[in-house]
């Protein structure tokens, strides 16, 4: 049975952020062109936000001070006034730096509409939020990721139930269709994931096989079991189905919504391996691989730099030798879902074209 959890989607809920004991703690860097106030709109994404005011946005936690006059001050929310102050060592906010005072910048909600978090009430509603919150990132360029995608290892996917057919012998099986699965039913689920085996993913580096893409078909619901042969009917299809495709049990996780920018805890290094876009360009928005997950401590909401990689070019002057240029900083990515070698991220700038192989450290 699916227990997937959908999280109000929140921008950044800097208490727990500023709970987390591993978070390493970075200088946030003023945008020299910040404005001294923005007012929030709607589509506006933390991420918009922060670097409006700040040249290393994912150190937004550094310089946020909280309001305590403010409803909910850890959240941000559509029409609200977010003003850049200045506090000093007693905690006084002044709106410029005191001369002689020492004092550091500071961002904070400091106007917002009345009418946000009021409710209504009726004899047949619940109470209910005028307006939300806004998101760290567009979620509607990671959503699908994070319900469906999965990386699991070869046997996994091996050793898993597979569709032996369909009722009345259909090639092809979609939405209501019946079919039957050959596999072990012992803790048969109430209801079981579609997979195809997709692509291997290799690091560019050791060789070594991080995992395999399982792409996301379906969901089929089971009805009952005879011996290895199960009967199940399609309950979602995303594509058309067919005979030996694999049925995974429905994962049991919560699937967040609240993300927390941070730079990486470990020094870690590594390259984007994949692109889903299916170009071979990559540029803002795309969701990506990186050779780098949970094995390398990579958490949900690490942001990296990525490096193009510099062109070879030939020294004329040297007998036409080769020579490779530096690698050039050319954008940055946030982990958004991590599995145990491989990790997926959201490109969030591109300064120029980035590519598979590209380099990828803390930024």
């Amino acid at each position: 049975m699916i227990k997937i959890i959908k999280q109000t989607v929140a921008l950044f809920m800097l208490a727990m952020f500023f709970s987390v004991a591993n978070v390493i703690a970075e200088e946030a860097k003023l945008n020299p062109a910040h404005p001294d106030k923005y007012y929030v709109k709607t589509g506006d994404t933390l991420w918009d936000i922060s670097q409006m005011f700040l040249l290393n946005p994912w150190a937004w936690p550094e310089i946020w001070h909280i309001n305590n006059q403010v409803t909910n001050p850890h959240l941000i929310y559509a029409g609200d006034e977010i003003s850049l102050v200045y506090v000093d060592k007693n905690n006084k906010v002044t709106p410029a730096p005191v001369p002689g005072e020492q004092s550091k910048p500071a961002l904070m909600v400091t106007k917002r509409d009345p009418a946000i978090n009021t409710v209504k009430l009726s004899p047949q509603k619940r109470i209910s939020s005028i307006s939300s919150t806004i998101p760290t990132l567009p979620l509607n360029k990671v959503e699908s990721f994070l319900i469906s995608t999965r990386v699991v290892e070869k046997n996994e996917l091996e050793s898993a139930p597979y569709i032996l057919a369909a009722d009345e012998r259909h090639m092809v099986m979609g939405l209501g269709d019946t079919m039957y699965a050959r596999g072990n039913w012992i803790n048969a689920q109430t209801a079981y994931a579609i997979f195809r085996p997709g692509d291997s993913y290799i690091d560019p580096e050791t060789k070594e096989v991080l995992g395999y893409e399982a792409r996301d078909l379906g969901l089929a619901s089971f009805i009952r079991e005879d011996g290895e042969i199960a009967t199940l009917t399609i309950t979602r299809a995303d594509i058309e189905i067919r005979e030996y495709d694999r049925l995974l049990p429905t994962e049991n996780r919560a699937v967040e919504a609240n993300f927390y920018p941070k730079t990486p805890n470990d020094d870690i290094k590594g390259q984007i391996i994949r692109v889903f876009s299916g170009v071979k360009n990559i540029g803002q928005y795309d969701v990506v691989v990186i050779n780098r997950g949970e094995r390398e401590q990579v958490e949900v909401g690490d942001v990296f730099a990525i490096y193009r990689r510099g062109m070879i070019v030939r020294d004329k002057n040297m007998k036409q030798q080769k020579v490779q240029l530096p690698d050039e900083r050319s954008g940055l990515l946030m982990v958004f879902r991590t599995f145990d070698k491989v990790s997926l991220a959201l490109v969030l700038n591109a300064k120029s074209v980035l590519s598979v192989g590209d380099k990828i450290e803390k930024p």
